[in-house]
């Protein structure tokens, strides 16, 4: 079992920063990766980033690269988004996620364990 507890969500101006936090808790997966999706009302669950916890390799959606950064604090099992230069359509749920085996990063289907999620809202 794995607990996953976001925090760091807010309400920000069109341009600003925020960076979110992801504290795991329970069982360690040390070769998984820790991942970051969103959802907005009416749309779908989208992958945003991820990292691997072993090497620390970084992967990003199209949307939001150049403008976000995952990293991780291994010694407090954390992983971390930055996010600068928000769009109003960077407004959504931003939930975080275990992939035991890091595979098929950017696939929903490879994530087991899902936290509860923070709101993010990007004002313009």
């Amino acid at each position: 079992q794995v607990q996953l507890v976001e925090s760091g969500g807010g309400l920000v101006q069109a341009g600003g920063s925020l960076r979110l936090s992801c504290a795991a808790s329970g069982r360690t997966f040390s070769s998984g990766a820790m991942g970051w999706f969103r959802q907005a009302p009416g749309k779908e669950r989208e992958f945003v980033a991820a990292i691997s916890w072993r090497l620390g390799s970084t992967y990003y959606a199209d949307s939001v690269q150049g403008r976000f950064t995952v990293s991780r604090d291994n010694a407090k099992n954390t992983v971390f988004l930055q996010m600068n230069s928000l769009k109003p359509e960077d407004t959504a749920v931003y939930i975080c996620a275990v992939n035991p085996n890091a595979m098929a990063m950017m696939s929903r289907a490879f994530y087991d364990y899902w936290g509860q999620g923070t709101q993010v809202t990007v004002s313009s």
